[in-house]
Formats: structure tokens, C-alpha cells, sequence
């Protein structure tokens, strides 16, 4: 079964992400108190643990949740290869996948201190469709449905 390991939040941007116990999803918006969160398409970042670990085998210190940015680390599903539009149920909250992946900036610092950042390939973003709040250890599951299609990147 997937599942959700870590829920994630900045207070501002530029900042690392830090775990917390939970998290209070807003359709229209992403996480409250997250400081990527507004009505746009990039409202929650996910990212897999299978993606992480890619990266730590690599280097001899420990990678925390929310290192990447990433608001939710996952385990257990595939992420990048979910198609655009499909909608997940993420405990008790639907959202829509509306992107795979993203450019990185030149300053990012997971890239700088291991020379890899797996987030611009596998990590993905998605938009919040129902309220809810989720915690670490609710399930993931592609839910029915098709969403709206591609974004603008």
C-alpha cells in the first residue's frame, strides 16, 4: 500500500522544508501555511522516498524529509509516471496531478551539496480539489476520474 511518510512546510520560500505532524489542505490553494501555496497549478510537491534514496546512496549524510522541497515524501507509488490529470486520494483529500517534474534553479542546494537533484525529474506537483487534513502514514491511491489535462509549465 502507498502512503504518505512525511508532510512537509516552509513558512517562506527559499527555505528548506520541515516536517510536521500534519497538514490542513484548502482546494484552490495546497497546504495552509505553506509558503507555495496559492491557486495555481504547483499547489503541493511530492516526491517518493524511492527517488530519495536514489540520491542518498550517493553521499555520506543523511537526507531529512523536506530536503528536496517536497510538502509530501511518499513511498509506494511511482509518481513521475503518473500521467498529468490523474487524481489521487491522499487520506481523506482529492488532488490532481497537473505536473511531472520542473526546472531546477541554478542556486538549489540539494544540487550543490550532492551534485544531483532528483527532484526536477521525479517529483511531481499537484492541485487540491477537497479539503481535509492529512498526516503521516494516511494512504495513496490513484482514485477514478481524469482531471483537466496539461497545465502551462
Amino acid at each position: 500500500m502507498a502512503k504518505v511518510l512525511a508532510v512537509c512546510v516552509s513558512e517562506q520560500k527559499g527555505t528548506q522544508k520541515h516536517p510536521v505532524p500534519q497538514a490542513e489542505f484548502r482546494p484552490d490553494h495546497g497546504i495552509v501555511g505553506d509558503a507555495h501555496a496559492g491557486n495555481w497549478h504547483r499547489q503541493v510537491s511530492l516526491l517518493g522516498i524511492e527517488s530519495v534514496r536514489k540520491v542518498q546512496g550517493k553521499i555520506n549524510f543523511p537526507l531529512e524529509a523536506g530536503a528536496f522541497a517536497e510538502n509530501l515524501l511518499t513511498e509506494g507509488i511511482t509518481l513521475y509516471e503518473l500521467p498529468v490529470g490523474t487524481r489521487l486520494s491522499i487520506g481523506p483529500v482529492l488532488a490532481e496531478v497537473t505536473q511531472i517534474g520542473k526546472e531546477c534553479h541554478q542556486g538549489c542546494a540539494i544540487r550543490q551539496l550532492t551534485g544531483d537533484c532528483v527532484m526536477p525529474r521525479e517529483g511531481i506537483f499537484v492541485k487540491v480539489l477537497t479539503a481535509g487534513t492529512v498526516r503521516p502514514g494516511d494512504p495513496i491511491s490513484v482514485a477514478g476520474g481524469s482531471g483537466t489535462g496539461n497545465p502551462p509549465r
